[in-house]
């Protein structure tokens, strides 16, 4: 029976964990399950945290000739998660439908919603998007929005004598 030796693992891993993207976290537990032999890939899932199949990901990466893995990848073409306006496309009308109202602004220098990100947000929330406030800000400069007003400008309140 071959035991495998957990602890210098963990201590290889924690010495180097913090330097490595996402591909090389995989090829580094890839190496010692191969290194570790029978029961590797279990130990080594055991005291990284990393998924099993992660580590099956990374012994086919090793076994692959390094001619073959793309150029400057982490990942494989299409991984990753999908943008917000992707996997919800009525996000961007909606939010459209949301700031028509509060839009302020010249259209051709400088526009801007009175509402906060943090409030539309919550509006799309409502209607059943899954937003966050930063990704309301994104959107917002995407579509041509200053993220912030004139802190001098008061929507809607006049003044009677100014006004006159």
């Amino acid at each position: 029976m071959v035991v495998i030796d957990v602890a210098a693992i963990r201590m290889r891993y924690e010495a180097v964990a913090g330097h490595l993207d996402e591909r090389g976290r995989r090829l580094f537990a890839a190496r010692e399950a191969r290194a570790a032999g029978r029961g590797g890939i279990a130990a080594v899932s055991r005291v990284t945290g990393i998924a099993r199949s992660t580590i099956e990901r990374g012994l086919k990466d090793l076994d692959r000739e390094a001619a073959e893995w793309p150029c400057g990848r982490i990942r494989r073409s299409g991984g990753g998660r999908k943008a917000a306006t992707v996997e919800q496309p009525g996000l961007r009308p909606a939010l459209r439908r949301l700031v028509a109202s509060a839009t302020r602004g010249d259209p051709r220098a400088l526009l801007w919603v009175s509402r906060s990100q943090r409030h539309l947000a919550a509006a799309l929330a409502e209607q059943g998007y899954r937003v966050s406030p930063n990704l309301v800000g994104r959107l917002l400069k995407d579509l041509g929005f200053s993220l912030q007003a004139n802190a001098k400008t008061r929507e809607g309140r006049r003044h009677p004598d100014r006004d006159a």
